[in-house]
């Protein structure tokens, strides 16, 4: 995870931050892609009065940590039919033991502030004004320990269920195999669609890299907020709707069209027909959802008991599709602001000012998501019944 976060911040910039700050900075990107807490702080003296606020997952980091957790924790267990509860408790509080001592680390490393100068920004009458009053911002940021510990910690335990559901190898308890055959295979089926859209965004990242320049902007993209990005495309495809602002310096990288739709002094509705005036080639999200999870559904299918009947499979798809929505609006939402007011005269433009804001319109997109669940949910299973496996077959006919 500090790999992937050091590399993106590079790629961003960040390695030129002043007071050696490269570090802490990549900590607290850590941080937060595990649901810590990071706290913004400023000072401006006593005639200025700045305000920040940071709340967004670097989902690509957070992408990285789960897979390597996983596969960590499911390595000794693999080629095991059964484990008991105490077995698979031991496993995971040896690698929480780790991870509290990791959490720790970070939490207090991830602290940092810097001095402004309204100089540097372009703001000249602003910066004649701090010379006379003596006002010389600084911003800076500190972790919430406590917070970070909890959170990253539950986030280490969703990691570690969702790792024994979704691997057919792994073992579980006994009392809980009853579940394997309805559970597990929609999981799987969920945790690929998921890592499909990742790799497609990927090779159209580095294909733009390549082709429109900006290679550094882009690739800091991938490497810090790839799936905020793919996953909400797959929102979007469904046909759900997200509020939106963005102002002053802040920006969306990739696709550049986020921008224009969400660029302005209003919060902005960003669906399907909002970046359809901007670009119809949009459209095509609702193809490459449709095919997708089209696949998904036959994969479930593929590796489900024979007895299941397709109307199963479509309930199914449906639960977990509207779970793995609801995941992704509750994860890609994104807050940041910040601003600086001088002798009570508002929050300054600028360079001073800024706000991103994206919001999901839960409740109908997972309304959506059920039903695109239902609908391929039924077709992968009828697509799937004339391919099962030999032994399956043969054991539902005898």
């Amino acid at each position: 995870m500090g790999v992937v976060a050091a590399l993106g911040l590079w790629a961003a910039g960040a390695a030129d931050l002043p007071d050696n700050a490269f570090p802490r900075v990549v900590a607290a990107t850590v941080v937060t892609a595990v649901g810590g807490t990071i706290e913004l702080s400023g000072d401006a003296g006593v005639l200025a009065d700045p305000d920040a606020g940071l709340t967004v997952i670097p989902l690509s980091v957070t992408l990285t940590g789960a897979l390597v957790l996983a596969a960590g924790f499911l390595r000794p267990l693999r080629h095991r039919a059964v484990a008991g509860t105490g077995e698979l408790a031991g496993w995971a509080a040896r690698i929480a033991v780790l991870w509290l001592a990791a959490l720790l680390g970070l939490s207090f490393s991830a602290r940092q502030s810097f001095s402004l100068s309204l100089d540097e920004l372009g703001q000249d009458v602003l910066a004649d004004i701090g010379d006379l009053f003596g006002i010389s911002p600084e911003v800076g940021f500190t972790t919430n320990v406590a917070s970070t510990v909890l959170f990253g910690l539950l986030w280490l335990a969703g990691v570690l269920v969702l790792a024994l559901l979704v691997s057919r190898g792994a073992p579980l308890p006994g009392r809980l195999l009853r579940f394997q055959e309805s559970v597990r295979p929609a999981a799987y089926a969920m945790v690929a669609l998921l890592l499909a859209y990742v790799v497609l965004g990927a090779v159209i990242g580095v294909i733009v890299a390549a082709t429109r320049g900006h290679p550094a902007e882009t690739f800091a993209a991938i490497l810090l907020g790839l799936p905020n990005l793919v996953w909400l495309a797959l929102t979007i495809g469904l046909g759900a709707t997200w509020d939106g602002r963005v102002d002053g310096p802040f920006g969306l990288p990739m696709p550049h069209v986020l921008d224009e739709v969400l660029r302005g002094g209003e919060v902005s509705e960003l669906n399907l027909g909002t970046l359809a005036e901007h670009d119809g080639r949009v459209w095509w999200l609702v193809v490459v959802d449709a095919v997708l999870l089209l696949a998904a559904a036959f994969v479930m299918a593929r590796r489900s008991p024979a007895r299941i009947r397709p109307w199963q499979h479509a309930l199914h798809m449906a639960v977990a599709l509207a779970l793995t929505v609801l995941t992704i609006c509750l994860l890609a939402r994104t807050s940041a602001h910040y601003g600086l007011s001088v002798l009570g005269i508002g929050e300054l433009g600028g360079d001073l000012a800024g706000e991103l804001i994206l919001r999901p319109h839960v409740w109908s997109a997972i309304g959506l998501a059920l039903l695109w669940g239902l609908v391929t949910g039924f077709l992968g299973g009828l697509l799937a019944r004339p391919l099962r496996h030999r032994g399956e077959v043969s054991a539902r006919k005898g």
